[in-house]
């Protein structure tokens, strides 16, 4: 049996699986309209457009900047960070808890705060710091950055920094500096019962204070209690016996942390509950305490299909706190968040250029990047942390699956699948011109494990990175080049040669 549309999908008959069916012919008919090109692949596969992304003549847009004219500029590989989503999460979240509050009639105040961990570049400080808000420290270099946004006169001495993390003697230091001089609202949190003891002997000033929750780990850790923080049954003996008549310091503030962040499930809603519990029962003996700090933020979209209800969680967080607080007849804390990721991490973007495929068995295909995952985006390798991956060009070649090769010489220098599959598809190459591909919401920590400006695996240099903002008269995004690609003298320097 022969179908008069064989020749139109370049197959001999309508046979399907061995048997002659009555619907051959529209099935080949079917196939030869089959949609294979990359765009139809994300087109099917997603919403889209999305909010920072859309595509004009089969090139991808970025916050509506053509990154192909960044990379023309440029080159890659490419760093770039666009400065306008930071101030637009910052006020997003603002703007979720201050709602949130209206609805219940909460009285106390909502405070944001952006860890410095997640990116100390003095432009993400600069474009957050626009936005009204507070501080976290992690480390005792942290308070010279402090020091810097003062003298820079971005900060007064009425901000509150917020100091967590274990603290070796010179982090203790810095931090009394800072109340010394004057920083009124910098509250030392401690992590365990002998930082008070170091904090005393250098403390000239009334200093406030806060306590950490040693809160417990979901069940897939090798521990049941974090490392971090003082033990529930501990905190409030411990505020009776070594705080409470201490004229020199005042508890202000009740933290925890939950690594997961802020999500629906029993496990976060079970230790938030327990923390505002010990807050309730700390404040009955604590007239000072009014401030309660919940650690671990909202997360970032990691995939394309990307799915949280933030205004669910922020309302539901909201209403947990007051509704606890008002069965134990106490006042509602003011709450802090501290948001790292969050804060900057959808503003950053990482591009490669592909610069070679090749073919090692019948079924792996490799696009070879020109440069490393485990230098470049080293959660890749460190964490197995994904993040959303589109073609820059060449939206209108056919797609196939493939495996994207770094250039060391390490075998973990791969990426293979995506959140939301265990495959990455990207267009097929084209020998006019090279496929370019970015990896999406970069911005957070990778600088920092990765180790900017120092010597990487097979000396693989740190790429350029620029900056996008948009100009406020105009409306018209410009660029500028924070830093260079990494030089080989800079890594001779740092190795003695």
């Amino acid at each position: 049996m022969h179908c008069e549309n064989a020749e139109k999908v370049n197959r001999p008959d309508c046979r399907f699986f061995g048997k002659v069916a009555k619907t051959d012919c529209k099935l080949n008919f079917f196939l030869a309209k089959m949609k294979n090109k990359y765009t139809d692949l994300i087109e099917q596969t997603y919403d889209w457009p999305q909010d920072e992304f859309s595509v004009e003549d089969n090139e991808l847009y970025f916050h509506d900047v053509p990154l192909m004219d960044i990379i023309k500029q440029y080159g890659t590989p490419l760093k770039i960070t666009y400065l306008p989503k930071i101030s637009s999460q910052i006020q997003r979240a603002k703007r979720l808890f201050n709602v949130a509050m209206a609805k219940v009639d909460y009285k106390g105040s909502y405070n944001y705060c952006y860890c410095t961990k997640s990116s100390h570049f003095s432009f993400v400080l600069e474009e957050a710091l626009k936005n009204d808000i507070y501080l976290e420290t992690s480390s005792a270099y942290d308070i010279h950055i402090i020091n810097a946004l003062y003298e820079q006169g971005l900060i007064n001495k009425d901000m509150f920094v917020v100091c967590n993390g274990f603290k070796r003697l010179q982090y203790v230091e810095n931090i009394a500096s800072l109340v010394n001089n004057g920083f009124e609202n910098t509250i030392p949190v401690l992590d365990n019962k002998e930082e008070l003891d170091q904090l005393e002997q250098v403390l000239e000033k009334p200093c406030k204070l806060g306590i950490r929750i040693a809160a417990e780990e979901e069940p897939k850790f090798d521990f049941y209690t974090s490392r971090l923080g003082i033990r529930y049954n501990d905190i409030v003996e411990f505020y009776k016996k070594r705080i409470k008549s201490n004229k020199k310091l005042k508890l202000k503030m009740l933290h925890f942390f939950i690594n997961t962040g802020m999500k629906d499930t029993a496990y976060y809603w079970n230790e938030l509950n327990k923390c505002i519990q010990v807050y309730c029962e700390l404040k009955k003996i604590c007239p000072d305490l009014d401030s309660l700090n919940i650690g671990g933020g909202f997360p970032i979209k990691n995939s394309l299909n990307f799915d949280y209800d933030y205004e669910y969680m922020a309302e539901e967080i909201v209403a947990q706190i007051k509704s606890n607080c008002n069965l134990n007849g106490v006042e509602e804390p003011n709450i802090f968040t501290e948001f790292g990721s969050f804060t900057v991490g959808e503003s950053g973007a990482t591009l490669f250029s592909v610069l070679n495929q090749k073919q090692q068995n019948d079924r792996e295909r490799w696009y070879m990047i020109d440069s490393s995952f485990m230098t470049t985006l080293p959660d890749i390798w460190g964490i197995d942390q994904r993040y959303p991956l589109l073609a820059i060009n060449h939206w209108d070649k056919e797609y196939q699956r493939v495996f994207l090769g770094g250039l060391t010489c390490d075998s973990e220098d791969f990426y293979s699948g995506e959140s939301h599959s265990n495959a990455v598809f990207l267009p097929k190459l084209d020998s006019e011109e090279p496929l370019y591909v970015g990896f999406f919401h970069t911005g957070a920590y990778q600088e920092s494990v990765g180790g900017f400006g120092g010597i990487q695996h097979c000396l693989t240099p740190a790429p350029k990175h620029i900056l996008i903002d948009i100009d406020k008269e105009t409306g018209e995004y410009y660029t500028r080049l924070f830093a260079k690609e990494q030089s080989y003298r800079s890594m001779m320097r740092i190795l003695g040669y």
